[in-house]
């Protein structure tokens, strides 16, 4: 295999990987919002913590099934972050980006491929219907109980640098306490459903323009109209915009504040006390 056709093959596997891992994700965690939004009682009634620990493992599997093909960003944000601070080619942002979209449509059918007798089922004894927004949580974000659009972007914004700050402390090879080897998966999967434990009722914590995005135009195209695009109070953008400037911000402050006062993995040899003395 010519070296060209090898990278344009290296190249293709990294999007797909990039669009299987946001599926995954999409497919575990909307899943678990159709569960806690469908059904009465909801298995999750008195515990909540059960949603975010499905979405947590969900991003965690994404992790474990593509991280050796394309490092498993899975969010836009994520892309952005490591193309500004660690050196990921800027010229794969955009495919990146595409290919996580698409992730989100694929994995947002199959949910709804699951779902949609429970989803018509819900919308009829409520009075509801898809345009009007009926059951609309199981696949895209919008703002809690009190809680304005603006509100929702700057909730995003700290969100999402949370996430960024911990991800790369996670994988910074020289942060000497970070988890080791394949652990790392986890302990990225355990934050996502930590941020969404502690603040996910603000605004369903989209934390990720892929996981908001590529759904919503799956529902929009099966019959959500207006309640998707723009949605109530035009609220569309804001899981988009929020979540690239809440990563670069969160990314941007490890680098400043953490990074430069790590070791630098450049120790200097200890003498070895076992070692014979020598004149």
């Amino acid at each position: 295999m010519s070296p060209s056709v090898s990278r344009r093959r290296a190249w293709i596997g990294e999007l797909i990987s990039e669009a299987l891992a946001v599926a995954i994700i999409i497919l575990i965690g909307d899943s678990a919002a159709a569960m806690i939004t469908l059904y009465d009682p909801n298995p999750y009634a008195q515990a909540y913590w059960g949603v975010c620990i499905a979405w947590g493992l969900g991003v965690t599997m994404a992790i474990y099934v593509t991280g050796s093909v394309s490092g498993t960003h899975a969010n836009p944000a994520v892309t952005l972050a490591l193309a500004l601070y660690r050196g990921f080619p800027k010229r794969k942002v955009v495919p990146y980006w595409i290919a996580q979209v698409v992730g989100g449509f694929v994995g947002a059918a199959l949910v709804l491929q699951l779902y949609h007798p429970v989803i018509d089922a819900y919308n009829a004894a409520h009075g509801l219907t898809r345009a009007g927004g009926g059951a609309a949580g199981v696949f895209f974000t919008h703002p809690g109980e009190h809680v304005t659009p603006m509100h929702a972007f700057w909730d995003e914004v700290i969100l999402t640098g949370m996430l960024l700050l911990g991800i790369f402390a996670i994988t910074d090879e020289f942060n000497e306490v970070a988890p080791r080897a394949n652990s790392s998966a986890l302990m990225i999967g355990l934050l996502v459903a930590a941020i969404g434990a502690s603040a996910g009722y603000l605004e369903a914590w989209a934390l990720n323009p892929a996981r908001d995005l590529g759904p919503r135009l799956l529902a929009w195209l099966a019959g959500y109209d207006g309640a998707a695009f723009p949605s109530p109070g035009n609220y569309w953008w804001v899981p988009l915009a929020a979540p690239l400037l809440g990563g670069v911000l969160g990314a941007g402050l490890y680098q400043i504040a953490v990074k430069p006062f790590l070791p630098s993995g450049r120790k200097p040899h200890a003498q070895d006390d076992t070692a014979p003395a020598t004149d």
